[in-house]
């Protein structure tokens, strides 16, 4: 039976935690802040981000790893005998996923993920994938499963701070001073790999997180209750502990309840308190 090793790009946002208890490798995407060249959650953190643009009102960006990336990451599992499932963010906000078979092709062994999500979407196939590998599949069939359930993932995410999207380009100025002026907050949801801006809440903040989480749990009779994530960009307390009531309160059969904190990638994007409800549908 051949050697598996699960790696994922940083955008998977899995907890340290998951990370060692399932033994996964992640791969720091960069992020360039005024030029410099950083890795996500190692030398630049959240928090660095959202204090870099309150001095300076310039938004750090976004990168992929490259082929060479890849191929310097794997080499230590390849040379004791693995072989690779990696995962990546969607390929339709990212070319991770194009530099991965480029990489995989070169190296062999290596059978790259395009997630069709991101964050814990991701994450999600990921410890799917771990299952699948600590039940004895090998790399290629475990790869061709997840591919197949990545359809069946529900990632979406409420935003706060809409000046984030707004200055990335993910939406329009427009747009963005009629959500401030209106106390409106875009839910986003990731659909055929994109994200889409499918519903907007108005009101109070703890208002609008209760709607979205009714919205995404009650009467939902076809999720899976193994695991359910909530991943936040840095928010209050009060909003994970309500978010996390609505879980138990439409959906009681849930084994575990996941909070983590999204990492600089998909924080460059959506600013600091957006919060995602994200789980796999049967």
């Amino acid at each position: 039976m051949s050697k598996v090793k699960i790696i994922s790009d940083s955008t998977c946002d899995l907890s340290e935690e998951l990370l060692i208890q399932y033994d996964i490798a992640v791969l720091p995407h960069p992020i360039v802040r005024d030029g410099e060249l950083l890795q996500d959650n190692v030398s630049i953190t959240p928090d660095d981000i959202y204090a870099h643009y309150e001095r300076t009102g310039r938004l750090c960006t976004t990168s992929a790893p490259n082929v060479y990336d890849y191929e310097q990451f794997w080499r230590p599992w390849l040379d004791e005998g693995y072989e690779i499932v990696h995962f990546t963010i969607s390929s339709e906000m990212s070319t991770a996923y194009n530099q991965a078979v480029l990489a995989a092709e070169e190296t062999g062994h290596v059978y790259p993920v395009d997630s069709r999500s991101l964050s814990t979407g991701i994450g999600l196939l990921v410890l799917e994938a771990c299952d699948l590998r600590d039940q004895g599949f090998a790399a290629e069939e475990i790869a061709a499963r997840v591919r197949e359930d990545s359809a069946k993932c529900q990632a979406s995410f409420l935003v706060d701070v809409i000046e984030y999207l707004w200055k990335g380009g993910r939406c329009s100025s427009v747009a963005a001073i009629g959500a401030n002026l209106l106390k409106l907050k875009p839910r986003i949801d990731v659909q055929n790999g994109k994200m889409l801006s499918t519903k907007k809440y108005r009101g109070k903040t703890a208002k609008c997180f209760a709607a979205y989480a009714d919205d995404l749990l009650k009467g939902k009779d076809n999720i899976r209750q193994n695991r359910i994530f909530i991943t936040h960009s840095g928010i209050d307390e009060d909003i994970i502990q309500l978010v996390q009531d609505k879980i138990r309160q439409w959906q009681p059969g849930v084994e575990h309840i996941y909070v983590t904190r999204a990492g600089g990638t998909i924080s460059c994007h959506c600013g600091p308190g957006t919060l995602g409800i994200l789980y796999m549908y049967e």
